[in-house]
């Protein structure tokens, strides 16, 4: 069986932009990430008031931040997952989520992660849970170098589920976990979708339709 999982808010509480930060600030680009970091405050505000659409304003945010990690090279930008995962994802993992995945994986289904984050990220992440097929937002690349953009769409919503169709062919999706409304287009493709401390809609979706909810 085929069992796909989103990662932030799902997986873990962590957050790929507080990551990123951290890793600049502890290599040698910490001014860079704090003038990025004050330009956007002002959005943030109006986002957690309601003002801005959150979802929208943290994708945009991820998407910016790559201007971040221009001309990392591969080996730096991966070293940069590392560090995000084992000072930020990993601590604030959801361990209850996490067991459930690693029965799945015990049992010989097959593990899919899925996220909006940077793949780095993502691949790090997916290493210490031995899960192999990942599917996250490639950072450009320019003559060996990160090019300060993401490499098509931000994965996230509609081009989650794409990108999860195109992996899976002709097999089917048995079960999906995800956490916000951006995963109900992957959460609608599976037999048993499961809301993971959902946000608002997501839940008001997963009450009509009798979709699991995973609360503790």
């Amino acid at each position: 069986m085929n069992i796909a999982s989103d990662l932030e808010g799902t997986l873990t509480t962590g957050r790929t932009w507080k990551g990123v930060g951290g890793y600049l600030q502890a290599n040698g680009r910490g001014l860079a990430y704090e003038i990025f970091l004050a330009l956007r405050l002002p959005g943030s505000t109006l986002a957690r008031a309601g003002i801005l659409d959150k979802q929208a304003y943290g994708n945009q945010w991820i998407v910016d931040m790559a201007g971040l990690l221009k001309g990392l090279d591969a080996t730096q930008l991966e070293q940069m997952g590392e560090w995000v995962v084992e000072h930020v994802m990993w601590p604030r993992r959801r361990q209850n989520v996490l067991d459930e995945l690693d029965s799945h994986r015990r049992d010989g289904h097959r593990i899919i992660l899925t996220s909006g984050t940077y793949l780095p990220v993502a691949r790090a992440f997916a290493r210490r849970i031995g899960v192999q097929d990942v599917i996250a937002s490639d950072l450009g690349m320019a003559n060996g170098t990160a090019s300060g953009k993401v490499d098509g769409a931000l994965n996230v919503m509609s081009a989650k589920a794409d990108r999860l169709r195109d992996l899976l062919g002709s097999e089917a999706l048995h079960s999906a976990y995800g956490d916000t409304a951006s995963d109900t287009p992957m959460l609608e493709m599976c037999e048993r979708p499961v809301a993971v401390h959902p946000d608002r809609r997501l839940r008001q979706t997963a009450l009509a339709r009798g979709w699991r909810i995973l609360q503790t």
